[in-house]
Formats: structure tokens, C-alpha cells, sequence
């Protein structure tokens, strides 16, 4: 009998491995071919950069909309992503496993471990194929904004959310975890927090709230940080004022700044850093702009114009050695403090 009993129990959990097994997602295989080699050369792309990121070995990672994820290691670009061709990249993460993904707005997302792809779309559970930005929470999890909603993958399947279950808006630009463990995303209409549990939508003290926010920061003190549109109608009325670069510093908003803020970063100094459109009302030169650390509390602080130019600039990181990096819609800059460089080639660098 003691016999008998060991084999039922043994074939109790092989039967309970399995169905565990069975909610495991595995990602539809692709025609990608492995005997492609990376591509490494001398320039950066030339393509719109949308996101920049500094992995853990100090490798610069940047995506580039129908260009490619490339790192960069000081003297090299590589195109990681030369095996799975012509996406439209829109951000990159590298995980706790030192993993890493490529968000795309037309193919989902890919997980790349130094040798394989995983890619995820709709057919694993995504809410939509086209991912606008994606981190990895204090838990490990990783959270994809997608335009459909905004969905949460523990390893083994996605936990999608939308306006059903209380997002402001089902097109998410940007998501960000604070110290608190909270979530805010951006949306294509008002921004929000999640708490894990209740999306709330948070509004300036006259009450309106904050519309197509593009990038959210969390500074040194704890404030948080981020820009927000000013939305006319076709007569040229302003529906919301609450467009400019913001702070919150957990009871208060205060307006910084009229300027648009699409992206923004704090360097190791306390400076804030954005880009966006010089004039309120998003139209003229877009500009690379440092808010003095010392007046960022000001009635008016200090604002410095690194750069301005006719075309759109887009996310900023500053990476190990101080220096800031930054994209644009025709490849990748970097501002050493004294000098702009051009990537793309070597007559744009001179």
C-alpha cells in the first residue's frame, strides 16, 4: 500500500506541474535570422531617436524609430536589433536580469538575452501591438503603456488595465514608479497615479487636469516632475491651462515654467533638463533647455538654451561621465558641457 501511495502522490504533481506549466506564455516564433551579425559602425542613427538608456555595464542604449536599438560603448555604435529588421523602436529597457526589451508601435515588444528574441504581441496577451514605453517596477515586474492600455508581465502572463478598470485613457506615453511604489502614467488625455489598487487623476489647484503628458521624473528632494499641453480648440480658445513644466511636491502643484517639457531629466547636480517647444502653444523651434538648480525654487528660475533647432528633440539622459545625451527626429546628440556632437556622420560632426 505504502507503494501505491508514493506513485499516486508522484503522479499528483507531475499533473500539477503540468497544468501550472500550461499559463506559461510562450512567445510565437518569428523568422528571425541568427546568422545575421550585428551591425557595428563608426555613426549613430540617423532615424528619429525616441529613447535613451545607460545599461549596467555603462553601454549607452538607444532606440530609434525604423533604425534600430544600437548600443554604444565610446567608440562604436551596434545595431542589436539587425536580426529582426526594420521596427519601429520606440523604447528599450534592460532589466534586473540584465535582459533586454525592445518596445516597437507596429510589432509589440521583443526580449532579447544576449542570444535568443522572445517576442510578445496581442497573441500572448498584450492589449495592443504598439508599445509606447516600459519599465520594471521595484518587484520585478515589467509594465508596457501600450495604446490600448496599460499591462503588467509577471513572467509568466500579462494583467492588462484600461479605462474599464479606471486608466484616464487607454493611449499610455509614459510610466514612472516613484519611491512610494506608486505609478503615474501619462496618457494621451490626463495623466494619473495608481496606487496598485485606484487610478486618480491628478489636477493643479484650480482642478484641471493634466493633458498628454510626455515624461515624468521623480528629483533628488522627492518632487515630482513633469510637463504637460495646453489644449485649444479650432478657434484658437484654451480649453486647459495646466500646459507647461510642473512640480509636485506631494500637496502642491507649482508651475515652473510655460514652456513645453516632452522630456525631462535631473543631472548629478540638481539641474532639471527638458525638451520641447519654445512658445506655449507648441509651434517654432524646439529647444535642449537647464534649469538652474539654485533658482529652480524661484519665482522665475534661471533658464539656460543649450540648443534650439526647427525640428522636434526628444528624450535626455545623463550618462556616467556627466555629459548629456539626447535624441532627436534625425539621430542622437551629445552635450559635453561645452559642445554639441552629431552623430550621424562624420560631416555632421564637424
Amino acid at each position: 500500500m505504502m507503494k501505491y501511495a508514493r506513485l499516486y502522490l508522484l503522479l499528483l504533481i507531475s499533473v500539477f506541474c503540468l497544468c501550472c506549466g500550461q499559463n506559461k506564455i510562450k512567445p510565437h516564433q518569428d523568422h528571425i535570422n541568427y546568422t545575421i551579425k550585428d551591425t557595428v559602425t563608426a555613426y549613430g542613427p540617423s532615424r528619429m531617436v525616441r529613447n535613451i538608456k545607460q545599461s549596467k555595464n555603462g553601454t549607452l542604449l538607444i532606440a530609434a524609430s525604423f533604425g534600430g536599438v544600437f548600443s554604444y560603448d565610446g567608440k562604436s555604435f551596434t545595431n542589436l536589433t539587425s536580426k529582426i529588421g526594420s521596427r519601429r523602436y520606440w523604447n528599450v529597457l534592460e532589466d534586473r536580469r540584465r535582459h533586454l526589451w525592445f518596445a516597437t508601435t507596429d510589432s509589440g515588444v521583443y526580449q532579447y538575452n544576449g542570444k535568443i528574441f522572445r517576442h510578445f504581441t496581442t497573441r500572448e496577451g498584450l492589449p495592443s501591438n504598439c508599445i509606447f514605453s516600459i519599465v520594471e517596477d521595484k518587484a520585478g515586474h515589467i509594465w508596457l503603456g501600450t495604446g490600448n492600455g496599460v499591462s503588467r508581465y509577471d513572467g509568466r502572463s500579462f494583467q492588462n488595465l484600461t479605462t474599464k478598470d479606471g486608466l484616464s485613457n487607454h493611449s499610455v506615453h509614459t510610466i514612472f514608479e516613484d519611491r512610494t511604489g506608486k505609478l503615474w502614467f501619462g496618457t494621451d488625455g490626463d495623466a494619473c497615479v495608481y496606487d496598485g489598487k485606484t487610478f486618480t487623476v491628478f489636477k493643479n489647484k484650480e482642478g484641471k487636469p493634466f493633458h498628454n503628458v510626455g515624461s515624468i521624473i521623480q528629483d533628488r528632494k522627492g518632487n515630482i516632475w513633469f510637463g504637460a499641453s495646453i489644449i485649444e480648440d479650432r478657434k484658437g480658445d484654451t480649453l486647459l491651462v495646466s500646459g507647461g513644466l510642473w512640480r509636485y511636491d506631494g500637496s502642491t502643484f507649482t508651475k515652473v515654467s510655460k514652456r513645453g517639457a516632452s522630456a525631462i531629466a535631473e543631472d548629478s547636480k540638481g539641474n532639471i533638463w527638458t525638451t520641447g517647444a519654445s512658445s506655449t502653444n507648441g509651434v517654432g523651434n524646439w529647444v535642449l533647455a537647464r534649469y538652474d538648480a539654485k533658482s529652480l525654487y524661484d519665482n522665475i528660475p534661471k533658464v539656460t538654451e543649450i540648443m534650439s533647432v526647427r525640428k522636434m528633440l526628444c528624450d535626455i539622459l545623463e550618462v556616467n561621465d556627466g555629459s548629456i545625451w539626447f535624441g532627436s527626429m534625425n539621430g542622437v546628440y551629445r552635450y559635453d558641457g561645452q559642445t554639441i556632437t552629431d552623430f550621424r556622420s562624420k560631416e555632421h560632426q564637424k
